[in-house]
C-alpha cells in the first residue's frame, strides 16, 4: 500500500480530531502556524491539507475570521461521513439515520431478491441464520455479527442490481461497528433471529411484497431495539 503524503497525513489527523469532537460543528480549527508546529511540517503542507478538507466541505474558510467546521449534513465525502458515524460523538443521530438508509436500500433489495434468488442463495441464508442461532446460544457476539452481516449481504447480491451492492459496500465497516454494539444485548439477538427467519420464509415463498414487508418489519424492530436498549430513548 502506498504511503500517505504529508498533506494526507495532516488532513487525516485533523479529521480524526473533528470526528472525536475536539472541534465540533461551528467551531474554529487551529491556524497554520499551530498545525505546522504540531505536525512538524511546512505551512504550505498544512495549507494544502486544509484545502483538502475544504474541498470535501468538512471545513469552511471565512476570510478575516478563520476556518470553521461544517455540520455533518454538509460534508461531501462519504468516507468522512462514515468515519463520523462509526467513531464520532453524535452517536444517536448517526445510528438512527443509518437505519433509515438501510430501510431505503434493503427493503427494495429484498423485494427484488424474492423473484431472483437462487436455491443456492436460499441455502446460504439458512446456513447464516443457523450460525446466528449457534452464536446466540454460545454468547458469541462476533460470530453473531458475522452471520448477520453475511445474511444481508446474500440478499443484496441476490437482488441482481449491481448498484445496490456497490452502494452498500462502503457501509460495511460502520455496520460492523454498530452491529457489535447492538448485538451485545441478548434480547436484541432474539428479535433479530425471529426477523431473519421471517425474511427467509418470505424469500422462499417468492413473494416480492411479503419479502419487502418482512425486511421493513426487521428495520422497524432494529430501530425500536436501538432506541430502547442502546440509546435509551424509549418511553
Amino acid at each position: 500500500m502506498a504511503r500517505k503524503s504529508l498533506v494526507g497525513v495532516v488532513a487525516d489527523e485533523l479529521l480524526d480530531r473533528i470526528v472525536a469532537g475536539e472541534f465540533p460543528p461551528g467551531s474554529s480549527v487551529p491556524g497554520e502556524l499551530e498545525l505546522s508546529a504540531r505536525h512538524e511540517v511546512s505551512r504550505m503542507t498544512v495549507r494544502e491539507a486544509m484545502k483538502t478538507l475544504e474541498a470535501q466541505r468538512i471545513l469552511s474558510v471565512e476570510r478575516g475570521r478563520g476556518t470553521f467546521v461544517n455540520p455533518l449534513n454538509r460534508w461531501a465525502s462519504l468516507e468522512a461521513v462514515l468515519r463520523a458515524a462509526s467513531e464520532g460523538t453524535n452517536d444517536a443521530a448517526a445510528a438512527i439515520q443509518l437505519i433509515e438508509l438501510r430501510r431505503m436500500l434493503e427493503t427494495g433489495a429484498c423485494e427484488l431478491a424474492a423473484a431472483r434468488i437462487s436455491a443456492g442463495d436460499l441455502l446460504l441464508l439458512a446456513q447464516h441464520l443457523d450460525a446466528m442461532r449457534a452464536a446466540h446460544r454460545e454468547n458469541d457476539v462476533a460470530g453473531f455479527v458475522a452471520g448477520d452481516l453475511a445474511f444481508h449481504d446474500v440478499i443484496l447480491h441476490a437482488s441482481g442490481n449491481v448498484f445496490v451492492a456497490v452502494l452498500f459496500e462502503p457501509l460495511h465497516r460502520v455496520l460492523e461497528t454498530r452491529r457489535a454494539q447492538t448485538s451485545a444485548v441478548a434480547d436484541i439477538q432474539d428479535h433479530a433471529i425471529g426477523m431473519h427467519a421471517a425474511i427467509l420464509s418470505a424469500l422462499e415463498s417468492g413473494d416480492p411484497e411479503a419479502a419487502r414487508i418482512a425486511m421493513d418489519n426487521h428495520m422497524t424492530q432494529t430501530l425500536d431495539d436501538l432506541k430502547s436498549y442502546v440509546l435509551k430513548l424509549g418511553a
